[in-house]
C-alpha cells in the first residue's frame, strides 16, 4: 500500500527523531518514487555537547536526510528550543495547519501521543489536529514510549537499512548518546522484521488511516 503514496510528510520534534522513527521507511517510499518531505522543529542548540557550533544540528540533519534520498528543498528546520513546545503549541498548530493547506500529504508520520517527551507529545498532539483529514501514522522512538501499540509493520530490506544507519551517523554531534549505536538500530528492525516473518521493520501505531 505504501506504494501508493505520492506525497508523505515525517514530523520531527528535533533533528534525528524523524530517521530514528522512520528512517527506513522514508529510504523505501523515496525508492519506490513518493515525494517525502521532512520537517525538523528544534535544532536543540542547548543540548550539544562543548565544542559544537550552534547550527550543528542544522548542517546535520540535512547531510542525513541527504542520505536518504530527501532533496535539500524537501527539508524545512525550526527553531524552537527545546523543551518550549507546550508553551508554543499555537505557534507549531498553525505551522503545521499552513503545510496541510499548501500540500495536502497521503501521509503524516509524526510522534507517538504516548511518547512522555514534552516536545514529542506537542507534535504529536498538535499533528492530529492540522492533519486529521489524512493518513496519520505514530512512530517509534522506544526509549520514550511507555506504551505503544505495534499495530502497522512496514517491511524493509538491508538497503534502506543501510541508509538509516548511514543517514543516523551523519549527527556527529549526537554519537555520545547510547542509543546512537548502529548495531542496536539493526537489531530493533531486525526484531520487528522476525515478529511478522519479514528480514526487517519498522512499527507504527495507527491514528488514521484514509484509502
Amino acid at each position: 500500500m505504501i506504494e501508493q503514496w505520492q506525497r508523505a510528510l515525517v514530523l520531527a520534534p528535533h533533528t534525528d527523531d524523524g530517521e530514528f522513527g522512520c528512517g527506513g521507511t522514508m529510504a523505501r517510499l523515496v525508492e519506490s518514487g513518493c515525494e517525502v518531505r521532512y520537517v525538523a522543529f528544534s535544532i536543540a542548540t542547548r543540548s550539544l555537547p562543548d565544542g559544537f557550533a550552534p547550527d550543528t544540528l542544522a548542517r546535520e540533519v540535512g547531510e542525513a536526510t541527504a542520505e536518504l534520498g530527501i532533496p535539500a528543498e524537501q527539508l524545512t528546520v525550526h527553531d524552537f528550543d527545546v523543551r518550549t513546545f507546550p508553551e508554543r503549541r499555537q505557534e507549531i498548530l498553525e505551522l503545521l495547519v499552513a503545510t496541510w493547506e499548501e500540500w495536502r500529504p497521503d501521509v503524516v508520520f509524526q510522534p507517538s501521543l504516548h511518547d512522555i517527551h514534552q516536545d514529542h507529545q506537542t507534535i504529536a498532539q498538535e499533528g492530529l489536529r492540522a492533519f486529521k483529514r489524512t493518513t496519520i501514522l505514530g512512530y517509534e522512538i522506544p526509549w520514550n514510549n511507555f506504551d505503544f501499540a505495534y499495530q502497522w509493520y512496514v517491511s524493509l530490506e538491508k538497503r534502506h537499512l543501510d541508509r538509516k544507519v548511514a543517514a543516523l551517523a551523519r549527527y556527529a554531534s549526537q554519537q555520545h548518546r547510547r542509543y546512537a549505536n548502529p548495531e542496536y538500530v539493526w537489531n530493533v528492525a531486525r526484531t520487528h522484521g522476525i515478529n511478522v516473518n519479514r528480514e526487517y521493520a519498522e512499527v507504527f501505531q495507527v491514528y488514521r488511516v484514509i484509502t
